[in-house]
């Protein structure tokens, strides 16, 4: 990709003193690829140092999507393991150091988050100072269905939703409504997707924009929902993913299918997810809580470019993304069989430069 298309695929301009980037590959749903998150990190660098831009807005072009996730069905198709840690390296690398800039952002960073938000979405998004979502919402972590785990910082913002929920989200993936993101906390604010560019125009014009102003703003434009579907279920998700035995929580799912469309569906992912996936995800969930988001990042950045180098992912590219099968042949194809020396092998630290090292003085420029 050249320069050329990167700055076509995230437009950056600024407007009165708000700086507004746009996610613009809507034929792709936004899937972020190498060249956009470089774009991303020099944008986000310059701006904030920029005394002219006081905030940060991120948004689609997109009436479908926010961002779909990573673009990782490039990484996912060479054939050679090692071409695929290589790509992942390169990618993930710089990926992740702009969620982290964004974690760390010195001015308040706002996105406007609409229909799909998945994976590297969510990455792009959750770690912001505002996270407005339309009533279109579907937000999701499926990632242990395609040979993944939930990264990008994931461990960092689900463990901070109430209760054991964050466990549910990362482990089963279930989509959430604009409601459910915002009763759990990934969510700040609800905005009517056709008020969004009210909104953007109400920030741009204000002489001077700080914490405060946003939060005026926002409120000023935010409309009120009905309850989502999750409340219902809390007590129950509390109760069974409150375990920190992964092979308990999956038992008690398989005794209590019958008694809930939830749980069994919750199982059904089970059942069809890498079981190599679902062993990291729950490591990373649940001993990751209370981590910095520096060691959240530089362990998702081991986990990661090992993960896509090995068999399940390959696999669960070309049968959930390139064939479209959906019938992956995991390796092992039982969690029991997926120990904990085998995860400990993908948190093992890299060699001297390799590792993934965030700091303040990457998050700021």
């Amino acid at each position: 990709m050249n320069d050329q298309q990167a700055e076509h695929e995230v437009g950056a301009e600024i407007r009165g003193r708000l700086g507004i980037l746009t996610l613009n590959r809507p034929k792709a749903l936004n899937a972020v690829n190498r060249a956009m998150v470089e774009r991303l990190d020099t944008i986000l660098t310059n701006w904030a140092h920029d005394s002219d831009v006081d905030a940060v807005m991120l948004r689609s072009v997109s009436e479908r999507a926010f961002c779909a996730g990573g673009d990782v069905r490039t990484i996912g198709a060479p054939a050679d393991p090692k071409e695929r840690m290589a790509l992942g390296r390169a990618f993930f690398g710089t990926e992740y150091g702009v969620n982290y800039r964004i974690n760390s952002y010195p001015k308040p960073f706002i996105s406007l988050i609409n229909g799909i938000a998945m994976g590297g979405g969510l990455g792009l998004s959750m770690h912001g100072s505002h996270r407005v979502v339309s009533e279109d919402l579907r937000l999701a972590m499926p990632e242990a269905i395609l040979g993944l785990f939930p990264d990008v910082g994931a461990t960092w913002f689900l463990n901070r939703c109430q209760g054991a929920v964050g466990r549910y989200l990362a482990l089963i993936g279930p989509h959430l409504g604009a409601a459910d993101a915002l009763a759990v906390g990934l969510a700040t604010h609800h905005v009517l997707k056709a008020n969004f560019d009210a909104l953007m125009d109400a920030l741009a014009k204000e002489p001077l924009i700080d914490a405060s102003v946003v939060e005026t703003t926002l409120n000023r434009h935010s409309a009120t929902l009905p309850a989502g579907n999750l409340a219902p279920q809390i007590d129950q998700i509390n109760e069974i993913f409150g375990n920190d035995d992964l092979d308990a929580v999956v038992a008690q799912l398989r005794t209590e299918a019958s008694t809930a469309g939830w749980i069994a569906e919750a199982c059904s992912v089970v059942e069809r997810a890498s079981p190599t996936s679902l062993r990291a995800t729950w490591r990373r969930i649940v001993e990751g809580r209370g981590q910095t988001i520096e060691r959240v990042l530089a362990d998702d950045f081991r986990m990661a470019v090992r993960i896509v180098g090995g068999h399940d992912f390959a696999e669960g590219v070309r049968a959930i993304l390139i064939d479209k099968d959906q019938s992956p042949s995991w390796q092992p194809a039982n969690i029991a069989d997926v120990s904990r020396s085998d995860i400990d092998a993908l948190l093992a630290p890299f060699e001297g430069s390799a590792e993934l090292t965030p700091s303040s003085s990457q998050a700021n420029g």
